[in-house]
């Protein structure tokens, strides 16, 4: 009986912790949420302000004159996602075609795979030889990519995620912050063309929109 009682006494105990856990669990996943939707506000932030800035603008003054905003997705964590991140030391630089006849020299730092809404994506993401010899740029990385959206709800040539080398193998992609070439804005800018390897077969309803002129 006195076994009974401990066991029974062990189960209500067991279950309160548990609910304690998963109370606290619900609590970091809703912090967590919290600080990207706040990651996401400062990144739209501060493109409209570099948008409104004469001397950081890629608008040609007409459509600077009168900006207020750019077309951004509603944010959505969904599209934030935590990939697994595998370092390519041995892969050779290349150079990548633009838009114009310029060409820029680009070496595959890394590949990120990936779920998104159950379904596995994988993308190249590159960086600059040229690039990194800037103090400023020395753990910048670059990832181009395509989507769905593409010529429809976004800029036809696709979009560009800027990312930071991580500390371990694994690296946060937010499309959320996707962002337009400049050549979206203005044809006088040479912009890198996405490798079609980096072709995502679904819609990435997130980031910057098509600019409506």
């Amino acid at each position: 009986m006195k076994y009974i009682f401990v066991f029974f006494g062990l189960m209500i105990f067991g279950c309160k912790t548990e609910k304690k856990y998963h109370d606290e669990k619900k609590e970091e996943i809703a912090l967590q949420s919290t600080n990207a939707l706040s990651e996401i506000k400062q990144f739209q932030d501060n493109l409209n302000e570099e948008f409104k800035n004469p001397n950081t603008s890629p608008l040609p003054d007409r459509y600077r004159k009168n900006f207020e905003s750019l077309d951004f997705f509603p944010p959505d964590t969904t599209f934030r996602v935590l990939a697994k991140f595998e370092r390519t030391p041995n892969a050779l630089p290349f150079m990548m075609p633009t838009t114009t006849e310029r060409q820029s020299e680009e070496v595959v730092y890394g590949i990120a795979t990936f779920e998104l809404m159950g379904d596995k994506y994988k993308l190249e993401i590159y960086q600059s030889p040229e690039l990194i010899k800037e103090e400023e740029y020395e753990n910048y990385l670059f990832l181009p990519f395509l989507d769905d959206t593409n010529g429809k709800e976004t800029y036809a040539g696709g979009r560009y995620i800027d990312l930071t080398i991580p500390n371990n193998d694994t690296i946060v992609i937010d499309f959320n912050k996707a962002y337009n070439p400049y050549c979206a804005y203005n044809k006088k800018y040479s912009c890198p063309i996405v490798p079609t390897v980096n072709t995502l077969n679904t819609k990435i309803l997130a980031g910057v929109k098509t600019f409506k002129k």
